[in-house]
Order: C-alpha cells, then sequence, then structure tokens
C-alpha cells in the first residue's frame, strides 16, 4: 500500500493531493500566487484531517521540482524536505514539465491519439519561457530548456510534426507560431497529474536525496538591487 502527498507550488496555481495506491483522495488548490507559503502547511494540515489519515500514515512525498516560480519551488520543495525529514519517509522529486505534459496525454481531446509531439510552456516572463518536446509516451525529444519565443521558433520542428503546445506560457506564443502544423489548447493541470509519475518512480525506487535536492530553475535566478 502507498499513502503519498503531491505538493504543486511550482506556478500560479497551487495544489496538494493525497493519493493510496495509485488513486486520488482528495485535492486542494490555492489560486492566489502570493499566498502559497502562508497556505501550504494549513492545507495539508486539513488534506490529512479530511482523508482520515495522519501524516505518519505518509509513506513518501512527491513535489513539483520546477522549472517554474523560483518562490514557488522554494516554498515546495521546503515544505516537502522537512516533512520527509521528520517522517524519515522517501522524496520524489517530478519534472514540472513532464507533469505538465501528462496532463495533456490524459487530456480528452482528439491529439492524444495521433502522432503528435508535446510542448509544455511555462512563462518565464517577457517572451521567454521553460519548455521541453516530448512524444505521446513522455520521451523527451528536446530536454528542458528556457526559449525566447520569435518567428522561427519550432520551425524545424514543425515541419515535421504536428506540435500541441499548452501551458501558462502558450497563449503568448500564438503570435509568433503560425505553422499549419501547430496547435494551440488550454489544458489545466494539478497535482492529481503527479500521482501516476510518482507511483512510477516509487516502484523503482527512484528517490531523491532529502538533504540536497534542490529545485530545478534552468536559469539562475538575480534580483534587481535598489539604489540607495
Amino acid at each position: 500500500m502507498s499513502l503519498l502527498l503531491h505538493i504543486d507550488t511550482a506556478v500560479e496555481n497551487a495544489s496538494l493531493c493525497i493519493s493510496k495506491d495509485g488513486s486520488l483522495l482528495k485535492m486542494a488548490e490555492n489560486k492566489n500566487q502570493k499566498d502559497h507559503a502562508a497556505w501550504i502547511h494549513l492545507a495539508i494540515e486539513k488534506l490529512m484531517k479530511e482523508t482520515g489519515y495522519n501524516l505518519d500514515d505518509l509513506n513518501a512525498i512527491a513535489v513539483s521540482n520546477g522549472p517554474g516560480s523560483y518562490t514557488g519551488l522554494r516554498v515546495g520543495l521546503a515544505t516537502a524536505k522537512g516533512l520527509c525529514y521528520a517522517l524519515n519517509i522517501p522524496l520524489v522529486t517530478l519534472s514540472t514539465l513532464e507533469v505538465i505534459t501528462y496532463s495533456a496525454i490524459t487530456h480528452n481531446s482528439r491529439h492524444t491519439t495521433t502522432n503528435f509531439l508535446y510542448c509544455p510552456m511555462i512563462d518565464a516572463r517577457r517572451m521567454e519561457v521553460f519548455t521541453a518536446l516530448y512524444d505521446k509516451s513522455l520521451n523527451a525529444i528536446q530536454p528542458p530548456h528556457a526559449r525566447v519565443i520569435a518567428e522561427k521558433s519550432f520551425h524545424e520542428e514543425l515541419e515535421n510534426h504536428k506540435i500541441l503546445f499548452f501551458g501558462n506560457g502558450a497563449e503568448k506564443s500564438k503570435t509568433f507560431i503560425k505553422h499549419p502544423n501547430a496547435f494551440f489548447e488550454n489544458i489545466e493541470h494539478n497535482a492529481s497529474h503527479m500521482i501516476q509519475l510518482a507511483e512510477q518512480k516509487i516502484k523503482v525506487r527512484e528517490f531523491a536525496d532529502t538533504a540536497y535536492a534542490e529545485p530545478f530553475y534552468i536559469k539562475d535566478f538575480h534580483t534587481i538591487q535598489r539604489k540607495t
């Protein structure tokens, strides 16, 4: 039996869920990105109470580990690591881009039964996105990377494949990506899309190092210092 807590605070909508043996029991969401840090611990406590379990009953914790919001990633991973350390249970880290893509692959749309490639896009401000390219088996055709969207973006790939673009960075890309093989769809994801990916990692005991795990930012975080 596996009782798992799943944490996703990588993008603007945060979510948590509890799963048992690969099935969703209960989920909680927060759509105010500025409140993720204040919301998460109380939400976990409420979620455990509503499912009738205690934190001590958890077998592992999975966290969406980036790329995404710098602050959101730190909040999610710090929470997961703290609980795993206190409870002495394994930590599972998942690529946010893979989680988003899994939601698209399982989404009830015409694209799931055809030979599309999947391109998740996380908004990285201005015309930049965090992205990757996957096939329908979630194999990486292009690994996660940062890309500035321009007129010829993905032109070579689109010459040979139909590509479905989705995620919170896809909308601003429509202006530039006009190829007839480019398709855009609004597909939302949440922590429930982490369940099967986490179960797969647990099955092969692919755990993260609780002490040394770090968010996968893709890019270094820089701040602008104010002049004094």
